[in-house]
């Protein structure tokens, strides 16, 4: 069959068929290429749920071994990925109890999945892609949760080759029941299981949208953890409203950045890191304002490493050292409130306001 490639229309078959072009912002998921890592590039002693290195992607573990967490720069060759995600067991856990679980997922804004038509009789169908790698071969589940209505939908994959990259393609039909939400809640949950206890897979798997059943969501899942020679790859990941899958949407390292800032911001570096300017308020208080380089989702929650992080300068030479806290934290900017100054300042002087070296600043509006 001959195609005839059209820029603006797509590819068009000989028999009059017609395969529209992608459009931009298709891919639902975020950092799907694992760029992006402000937290860390490794993460050892891994042994619950949170956020370790690569941005967007959570890790879930409710006691099923330990695990190191890294962006590695082992990728499928030819493809257009320099870094994945990686899961090496450090300890295992070869026999899990029945309400253990272990994963990866990444959560959705209400807003952000509209697109899907979700709740209504024309839901979009959705096709996920991914490149995976592993030395444990055998059955995976990969699981749609919508957390207002308490719905899902698993499918399941086979990896089959030890060490070695496969790509995964997996079709979801729409949830035309439940409600979900047009707003910044977390109201979807795509989760991949890397093992799961016998509350989870129990049951029958459930392919099709309904209402939560635990014993469902997760049978036939291998153990990931039953060794410490266990690892697991992820890269390439798209999530897209459409029948088919369609090439990886590979955008901007800085437009990547920015969409994972609006969940999570970090600021500081080994060296002095300049942050904004203030003014004394009074002899021992410093007013100061951190403008976010985007829009959080949120008004995000602050916390500093340790005592003496910042560094307020008085005049042309001089400097105070002190701690402090962030008040009127909106979603666009934080105001610094700063004390304990080894140095006494002048009220109405200026402040260039600086971070010690080593000493970092966390801004989090994750779901």
């Amino acid at each position: 069959m001959s195609v005839a490639i059209n820029g603006t229309n797509g590819i068009t078959y000989n028999d009059g068929s017609l395969q529209p072009s992608a459009p931009v912002g298709k891919n639902i998921i975020i950092n799907g290429n694992m760029q992006i890592a402000q937290r860390a590039t490794s993460t050892s002693s891994i042994t619950n749920n949170g956020y370790h290195t690569v941005d967007r992607f959570q890790t879930f573990n409710d006691t099923m071994g330990t695990w190191t967490q890294s962006q590695s720069t082992t990728a499928p060759s030819g493809q257009g990925f320099a870094t994945s995600l990686k899961m090496d067991c450090t300890t295992a856990d070869a026999s899990p109890a029945v309400g253990d679980r272990l994963g990866i997922r990444q959560q959705f804004e209400g807003q952000n999945i509209q697109l899907l038509k979700y709740s209504t009789s024309s839901a979009e169908t959705t096709t996920l892609s991914f490149w995976v790698r592993s030395n444990k071969t055998g059955t995976y589940i990969v699981e749609l949760y919508g957390p207002s209505t308490d719905r899902q939908i698993s499918k399941s994959y086979t990896i089959s080759s030890a060490d070695t990259w496969e790509k995964k393609t997996i079709t979801f039909v729409g949830d035309t029941g439940g409600t979900y939400n047009n707003d910044n809640s977390n109201e979807l949950i795509i989760s991949w299981y890397l093992g799961a206890g016998s509350d989870y897979t129990s049951g029958t798997l459930s392919t099709t949208w309904g209402a939560k059943t635990d014993a469902d969501r997760a049978v036939g899942q291998v153990n990931l953890a039953d060794s410490t020679s266990n690892e697991w790859y992820i890269t390439g990941v798209q999530l897209e409203a459409n029948t088919t899958a369609t090439p990886f949407e590979n955008l901007q390292y800085g437009t990547q950045l920015e969409l994972c800032q609006r969940y999570y911001q970090q600021y500081g570096s080994s060296s002095v890191t300049p942050i904004g300017a203030g003014v004394w308020f009074t002899t021992t208080q410093v007013l100061g304002l951190l403008t976010f380089p985007v829009i959080m989702r949120t008004a995000p929650t602050i916390t500093t490493t340790g005592t003496g992080w910042i560094k307020a300068y008085r005049d042309g030479s001089s400097t105070a050292t002190g701690s402090g806290f962030f008040d009127s934290i909106g979603n666009h900017s934080a105001r610094f409130n700063m004390s304990g100054w080894d140095v006494a300042g002048t009220a109405g002087m200026g402040a260039y306001l600086q971070l010690v070296a080593d000493k970092y600043i966390f801004i989090s509006a994750e779901l």
